[in-house]
């Protein structure tokens, strides 16, 4: 068991608003992932897409330091943290209930890999049924600029220029050096994030939400990612939103973005019906 407490927040839909939308199935347990440098505030959002879909909604986001310091140097800190979220649901109760899970960028994607892993070959979690997962703006792989981008925003204007160059030189060194110098030797030690989901992939549906003109994460290696999992038999979704910028999709394009995830989530839960419906679609469309 975790021996420490993390800063998540859940939330549970009333019973009217769950009850009119799943009609007495378990209702979805949401677990939403966020972005390295996302605050609360900006998460709550995407769980309200969920909540008034009468789900139940997790919000976490692993700290600032441990996506850019410790992972980048190979401590794998999140396992803990992953470890942790998988036990939240027992605490609550909702263990039983579908999991589906929505993931930002590479810091919502690291995470997501350690809870993969856990799933896949912990016994405590064997029981556990997740439905699918919605990956927004990931995952990425071997980005310097990107990630250097990223690290940036997140920064802002709260330190001084000075020092705010001086920790983005050393990060890019270390990047550089670590993730993309010396990867080949060290992967079969610690696989970085991206070959790890790839290389032994969840078997649920995914939905990829990316953008061409995304600067932090290349919609290359999304799509990448995409066809390898196909190749492995995982059933697999995507959308590209051509003009949006990172993590930007849902405010720019609210009117796409909010039907996808519901549609998506509701195939999820009834796989039948939506094997059924795109068959219709693919009918029209031809």
């Amino acid at each position: 068991m975790a021996d420490y407490e993390i800063d998540y927040n859940i939330v549970f839909p009333d019973a009217v608003t769950s009850e009119r939308h799943w009609q007495g199935t378990k209702e979805p347990v949401v677990i939403l992932l966020g972005w390295a440098g996302s605050k609360d505030k900006h998460l709550s959002k995407y769980s309200a897409i969920y909540n008034e879909q009468g789900c139940v909604t997790i919000r976490y986001t692993a700290p600032l330091k441990t996506v850019f310091i410790s992972e980048s140097f190979g401590y794998k800190e999140l396992s803990s943290t992953a470890l942790k979220l998988l036990e939240i649901l027992y605490d609550y109760e909702v263990e039983n209930s579908p999991i589906f899970f929505h993931i930002f960028s590479n810091g919502g994607f690291m995470l997501y890999r350690y809870m993969v892993e856990l799933l896949h070959s912990d016994k405590q979690f064997s029981s556990l049924c997740v439905i699918g997962a919605v990956v927004d703006s990931a995952p990425g792989s071997g980005n310097v600029l990107g990630a250097l981008r990223a690290l940036r925003a997140t920064l802002g204007e709260r330190i001084s220029p000075v020092l705010r160059y001086t920790l983005l030189g050393l990060f890019a060194v270390t990047v550089f050096l670590l993730r993309i110098v010396l990867y080949p030797l060290t992967k079969y030690v610690h696989k970085n994030h991206y070959d790890a989901v790839q290389d032994r992939p969840p078997a649920w549906p995914h939905l990829f939400l990316y953008s061409t003109a995304d600067q932090v994460i290349r919609h290359t290696a999304i799509r990448l990612f995409v066809e390898k999992l196909r190749q492995k038999g995982v059933p697999v979704e995507s959308f590209d939103f051509i003009s949006s910028s990172h993590v930007s999709h849902f405010r720019e394009f609210p009117e796409t973005y909010v039907p996808k995830c519901r549609e998506f989530l509701i195939a999820c839960m009834n796989p039948s019906e939506g094997a059924e419906t795109k068959k219709r679609q693919h009918v029209q469309n031809h």
